[in-house]
């Protein structure tokens, strides 16, 4: 079942000449979003997300499935667009320093935290900022899907947009921030500390405790003081949930992220909403 969470559309969005516009696409397994947005100011002119559900675990397969039926339905997305980006979110990735990257052996560095079979196929991307290889199987079927649609277009993990953003964003500052990225049924971790990527993950979690067990457990590992480093939450948790009220219970320096010179927003959209997507553009 597909459910449409959030659509958002400005009155200046010229539907006649949508070849002139960035297209951003992000694909996971439990839902789709994407945004269209101006080149020249970088302003987003339209938004749209979903979220996938079914009785049982989402394959690739019916993720396919899923997409092919939204872009069926979705109008806005059968144009031609001036450039198109997607990014990935799963858990099939790792990192790997540069100094140690060899990409002739892709599938040594991800075996070891999943399976991998034989016929997956396994890119990376190198960081812009720190000497981090990012390691990962892209949704294969949906990239191949969107370039017959589209031809050809840049995709990357989800991770690496975000991990690069974070640490451009927050370079000058030593003191250990973890931020949380929360979607549906998963949120990925980061911890940036002395300038650097201390510490990436990514966690499927479906009760409130879980998700705060696995905060806690990498705040131990790192060992972070609840009562003193800072943890900024992004994606798909709000003030009022149940998430929220059980991290604040447990750590005490909890905010949300806002950038206000951040231009990639569109009303209706929180700063710290879509962070992966928007940051595309």
């Amino acid at each position: 079942m597909i459910k449409e969470i959030k659509k958002i559309s400005k009155n200046n969005l010229d539907f006649n000449n949508l070849e002139k516009y960035h297209l951003s696409i992000q694909l996971s397994l439990d839902g789709f979003s994407f945004c269209i947005a101006n080149i020249h100011n970088k302003e987003i002119d339209y938004f749209s997300s979903f979220e996938f559900s079914d009785d049982y675990e989402i394959s690739p397969y019916k993720q396919l499935e899923f997409v092919e039926e939204i872009f069926k339905n979705e109008t806005i997305l059968q144009h031609a667009y001036k450039s198109l980006s997607v990014t990935h979110f799963n858990n099939l990735v790792t990192q790997v320093p540069s100094a140690l990257f060899d990409k002739n052996n892709l599938a040594n560095y991800l075996k070891y935290s999943i399976k991998v079979l034989e016929n997956d196929f396994i890119t990376f991307d190198e960081l812009k900022n720190d000497n981090i290889v990012n390691v990962y199987i892209p949704f294969v079927n949906v990239n191949n899907f969107l370039f017959d649609q589209y031809g050809s277009f840049i995709f990357k993990h989800s991770s690496t947009v975000l991990i690069e953003c974070l640490l451009n964003e927050f370079k000058h500052k030593e003191e250990p921030i973890c931020f949380v990225n929360v979607t549906n049924l998963a949120f990925e971790i980061v911890v940036l500390k002395n300038k650097k990527l201390a510490l990436y993950n990514i966690f499927n979690f479906k009760t409130k405790e879980d998700f705060i067990y696995y905060i806690l457990f990498i705040a131990e590992q790192l060992n972070l003081n609840p009562e003193e480093f800072q943890l900024v939450l992004m994606g798909n948790i709000e003030k009022d949930s149940e998430l929220y009220k059980i991290v604040y219970q447990y750590i005490r320096k909890v905010s949300f992220y806002n950038n206000l010179s951040y231009n990639n927003t569109i009303e209706g959209i929180y700063t710290h909403e879509y962070y992966t997507l928007l940051n595309q553009i």
